[in-house]
């Protein structure tokens, strides 16, 4: 065990303990950066490096946001299914600690495991690492509709309002009130399919590139829902990425193209078209709530990059298309412009 760090908080060390995950040495560790929603620790133990974190009531953004604490609990149970679904697609599960609210995961040594953010970034825009994800995506969603009897461990719905529904989607028709018809419209959608287990933050952020494929993190969102939302949410990224590292546009494009393609290709729970219609319906109120929602990308700072958001995003919720490829056809003639 290292002794370099410091000692984590209590909750922390004590969670590890009553978990069997660490015995009286004494915890050192590194906090993490990152994250919004919960406070991350990297802590070493007698038996090696674990993850632990521990989930905040009030999120790390300008607006007022809180959600419950108690969200990990799902977090770790959509970890069990997504190991069970496509192993290797989640951090090996360690242990949760419902009292204190810390869940903790076997540590992934970043020499071995790069951020998909970080890739994207960097203008590497690689179409086998969008098609894995929609495989790996669409491969959780298969199992989870095929077995609904785990819709009972995900009664989430008032977790997932606050969390996404509401500060991206209700959030963004107050600022937008000529299309609050059909941003609730899409909250309704979304609501009225109920179908498989939704990770609920599908995002480069959240998605670490390992050797063994895509490794999907933080999902204290989880929910029992519209898989539509998961596909949306994700591909709403690679859109976004094309005014963080212009010069990469076209490799974002086709990592779109792909994603989609290889995530709709292992649809098999319900009609292939019906999925990509409510996510193409999704995507332009997601796109326009990263800029006027209440979790507004961080790379997204003057109005010149706004207003190109504004317009496309307007212009689809209006006229709503049915394809996917017509959302991005859209999003590249207008930064094309």
């Amino acid at each position: 065990m290292s002794g370099a760090g410091r000692p984590p908080p209590e909750e922390f060390a004590q969670a590890l303990r009553e978990l069997g995950l660490a015995g009286s040495e004494a915890l050192r560790g590194e906090p993490l950066t990152g994250g919004v929603s919960s406070d991350i620790w990297r802590i070493d133990t007698a038996r090696g490096p674990v993850c632990a974190k521990r989930a905040l009531a009030k999120l790390r953004v300008a607006a007022d946001w809180r959600a419950p604490i108690e969200r990990n609990q799902y977090e770790a149970r959509w970890m069990a299914v997504a190991q069970q679904a496509a192993p290797g697609s989640a951090p090996q599960l360690l242990g949760q600690h419902p009292a204190l609210g810390v869940l903790v995961m076997r540590w992934l040594a970043p020499a071995d495991h790069t951020l998909w953010k970080q890739q994207l970034r960097e203008g590497h825009a690689e179409l086998a690492t969008a098609q894995a994800v929609g495989r790996r995506l669409a491969r959780i969603h298969a199992f989870a509709a095929a077995r609904p009897e785990l819709a009972a461990q995900f009664d989430t719905d008032r977790i997932f309002y606050d969390i996404r529904l509401e500060p991206y989607l209700v959030a963004t028709a107050v600022q937008h009130p000529d299309l609050a018809p059909q941003l609730h419209a899409l909250v309704a959608q979304t609501q009225a399919h109920a179908v498989a287990l939704v990770h609920g933050d599908v995002s480069p952020k959240n998605i670490l590139v390992g050797p063994q494929g895509p490794v999907l993190l933080d999902a204290e969102c989880a929910w029992w829902g519209d898989p539509a939302f998961d596909l949306a949410f994700c591909l709403n990224h690679l859109l976004l990425k094309c005014l963080w590292a212009p010069a990469a546009r076209d490799a974002f494009l086709a990592c779109f193209d792909a994603l989609a393609a290889t995530y709709l290709a292992g649809v098999d729970w319900e009609p292939r078209e019906a999925v990509e219609q409510r996510a193409a319906h999704l995507l332009p109120g997601l796109l326009l709530a990263r800029v006027d929602g209440k979790s507004p990308a961080e790379y997204i700072t003057t109005d010149v990059q706004r207003e190109p958001v504004r317009r496309c995003a307007r212009l689809l919720i209006q006229r709503p298309v049915s394809r996917l490829a017509d959302v991005g056809a859209a999003w590249r003639r207008e930064i094309e412009r």
